[in-house]
């Protein structure tokens, strides 16, 4: 590895990787530099809150880092720690829904639908913040779905509601960001 503990391509991260598992401080930074960005933007798209999201940050890369030796070198290392930051900021989630007392128990209508004209008019940037005008269930399954690919049955296991619930919270983000849409537009 150079001076500067920058690595590039599989064998310099399978070798960064490595010296994370030997508790290398350096190694450590330079995981932490090299991917916090990308999974802090993930954790920011649920969590609108900056001091929430640092702290769901640093408890993830805490879990990646202590459980680094477990990572069965199958897959996308980076895809591995997406995966315990989901579950991290989820774990944020159930506890403050909890919190909250969010509860519904029916899907009421037809599944809404956004049309593509409506979301081509705004930016990246401008529907993010739609999104997280969401309260944090609608916010929560909203993402989970449309933006990492999650069915309705790992929505359901990973915040604690039904399938329908998932279903109904989708709906109504969906309806919610509609009507702010057409608002926009």
């Amino acid at each position: 590895m150079k001076k500067d503990r920058a690595f590039s391509g599989v064998e310099g991260l399978f070798l960064l990787i490595q010296q994370c598992i030997a508790k290398d401080k350096r190694a450590q930074k330079t995981l932490y530099d090299h991917f916090s960005p990308a999974l802090y933007a993930k954790i920011r798209r649920y969590v609108y809150d900056v001091n929430h999201a640092g702290e769901i940050l640093n408890e993830s890369f805490f879990k990646i880092l202590t459980h680094i030796e477990k990572y069965a070198h199958s897959g996308s290392f980076e895809g591995w720690m997406h995966r315990i930051t989901i579950n991290t900021t989820m774990d944020f989630l159930r506890k403050k829904i909890k919190q909250d007392q969010i509860v519904k128990t029916e899907v009421k209508g037809q599944e809404i639908s956004i049309p593509e004209t409506s979301i081509a008019k705004l930016a990246y940037n401008e529907l993010i913040t739609l999104v997280h005008g969401l309260p944090d269930m609608q916010r929560s399954v909203f993402n989970l779905f449309v933006f990492d690919d999650f069915s309705h049955k790992e929505i359901a296991g990973l915040l604690g509601i039904t399938e329908n619930n998932s279903r109904w919270h989708l709906n109504d983000a969906r309806r919610r960001l509609k009507e702010k849409i057409d608002a926009l537009t």
